[in-house]
């Protein structure tokens, strides 16, 4: 019984090893933290604005007319400043940029919270799959061994030095060694998929990204000039991920 190890997607060590940590910014839970810190950030702004004045300027334009016969029709306008100040509510207001910034205390040390407990996902599939690989060359010597233990038993056995039980004895131990092998190729694939999903998705080869559609494009020039911005792709920096390798 012979066991091919067939088509297994793997990854060269070193692109592992070197994988940028900038890209766990594309996990989802990641992002939505850093969004969620980004909105907190602007609601402490919002906050302080309320300590100063504000100016607006007010218009108003009005149209009078009659219907009696030799009336005059009017127009009357006015413009004119409106300043508002919470004097009276700083306080307050005080004590509402102090919350929000306790919140946005509270967003950070969620957000690095995020962060690590991504970097330690990151760093137990990678070790996984390092220590799986190692195993693959070894169980792969065993199996080898083990196929020529029986073969050796089988002709002990057409010659008269051994018994079946011995053959029985060989089947048993190249079975156990096969099986430990296809487990071990299991791991391999399953470490991998870990590490995909701890990086947030796969990465590939730098190249020219489409943003928009042609009919998107079309339609943003009708309305704006937008110059040649629109045409210009966006490089997007990733490192290679290696293709499926067959080993024999």
């Amino acid at each position: 019984m012979n066991v091919d190890r067939g088509v297994l997607p793997q990854a060269s060590l070193v692109m592992i090893a070197d994988l940028p940590a900038d890209m766990l910014r594309r996990r989802p839970d990641i992002r939505a933290a850093e969004m969620q810190l980004i909105a907190q950030s602007s609601l402490i702004g919002i906050a302080e604005a309320d300590l100063y004045p504000s100016l607006v300027l007010l218009g108003s334009l009005g149209v009078s007319a009659s219907s009696i016969s030799g009336s005059p029709t009017t127009v009357d306008s006015g413009i004119g400043p409106s300043f508002t100040w919470n004097i009276f509510d700083y306080g307050r207001i005080r004590n509402n940029v102090r919350v929000q910034d306790a919140r946005f205390q509270q967003l950070t040390e969620l957000y690095r919270d995020s962060i690590l407990q991504a970097a330690r996902e990151v760093d137990d599939a990678a070790i996984s799959y390092v220590k799986s690989l190692e195993q693959v060359d070894l169980l792969d010597q065993g199996q080898v061994a083990a196929q020529r233990s029986l073969d050796i038993a089988n002709i002990q056995y057409r010659e008269g030095m051994a018994d079946f039980e011995r053959v029985l004895d060989a089947q048993r131990s190249l079975f156990s060694q096969q099986e430990r092998v296809v487990s071990n190729r299991g791991n391999v694939v399953s470490s991998l998929i870990a590490v995909y999903k701890a990086m947030g998705g796969a990465w590939e080869v730098s190249r020219p990204a489409v943003l928009l559609d042609d009919a998107t494009i079309n339609t943003m020039k009708e309305r704006s000039n937008w110059g040649d911005l629109l045409e210009v792709p966006v490089q997007v920096s990733n490192p290679v991920m290696s293709e499926p390798i067959s080993s024999q």
